[in-house]
C-alpha cells in the first residue's frame, strides 16, 4: 500500500493512526500542502478533491479520510475501529462526524487561506474564526463523551473512528494555541491516546516529511 500525506494534514493523521493500529505496512509519499502540491496535475489526476491522503492499495485508489478507514476496517478488521454492535457504532460515528464534518472542513489549510487571501480577513480574525468553531465543535464533542463515552479511549477500553478523529483535531487545536480547559473528557483521551505507541508512531514529528 502506499498512503499519500502531509505530516501536519489532521485528516492524514487520522489514516496514519488507523493503519498504525492495525499494523499495516505501506510507502509514505509526501504531499506538501503548503506549496501546493495537491493541486498539481498528476496529483488531481489520482485523487480528484485535490486533497490528502490518498490511500493506493494495488487497483483500488481512494481518498477522503473516513472513506479510506472504512475500507481499511472491512479489508483489515483487527482491530475494528468502526464497532458492529450498532448503537455503539453509531455513537462512534456521531462524534466521528461533529469532528470531520463540522469543525475541520471550515478550519483547514485551505478555508484558512481562503479567508486570509481573498476575504482579506487579518491574522487577529483568521485565529477568532478558529477558536470560534473548535469550541463549537469541542462543547459538542465533551457533551456526547460525557453522556455516552467510557472507559481510557472515546468508547471503551479499545480505540475506534473516534480516536483517530480526536487526536488530530485536539493536536491542532493547541498548535493554534486554543484553550481546551473546558474539555476535560475530550482531553483525558487525548492524553492518553498521545502515551500509546500506535499513536506516538502516527504523530506528525515522527514522519518523514515532519517540518519543524
Amino acid at each position: 500500500m502506499q498512503l499519500y500525506s502531509f505530516f501536519n494534514s489532521s485528516t492524514s493523521y487520522r489514516v496514519r493512526i488507523a493503519m498504525a493500529l492495525k499494523g499495516l505496512r505501506y510507502d509514505y509519499l509526501p504531499v506538501n500542502i503548503r506549496v501546493l502540491e495537491h493541486r498539481k496535475d498528476d496529483y488531481v489526476d489520482r485523487n480528484p478533491s485535490a486533497s490528502v491522503p490518498l490511500l493506493v492499495d494495488g487497483e483500488m485508489s481512494l481518498g477522503q479520510s473516513l472513506a479510506i478507514i472504512d475500507y481499511l476496517d472491512a479489508a483489515h478488521p483487527k482491530p475494528r475501529l468502526l464497532p458492529q454492535d450498532p448503537a455503539l457504532r453509531a455513537r462512534v460515528l456521531e462524534v466521528s462526524s461533529v469532528i470531520a464534518c463540522d469543525m475541520h472542513p471550515v478550519n483547514n489549510l485551505r478555508i484558512l487561506r481562503y479567508l486570509q487571501d481573498v476575504l482579506g480577513v487579518s491574522a487577529e480574525q483568521k485565529n477568532a474564526w478558529y477558536a470560534h468553531w473548535i469550541r463549537e465543535g469541542m462543547t459538542a464533542v465533551e457533551t456526547l463523551l460525557q453522556r455516552h463515552g467510557s472507559g481510557a479511549y472515546c468508547f471503551g477500553d479499545a480505540p475506534t473512528l473516534a480516536d483517530c478523529c480526536l487526536v488530530p483535531q485536539i493536536a491542532n487545536a493547541e498548535r493554534m494555541g486554543c484553550d481546551m480547559s473546558a474539555y476535560p473528557r475530550a482531553m483525558a483521551v487525548y492524553a492518553h491516546c498521545q502515551a500509546q505507541p500506535a499513536f506516538q508512531q502516527a504523530a506528525p514529528r515522527n514522519q518523514p516529511d515532519f517540518i519543524a
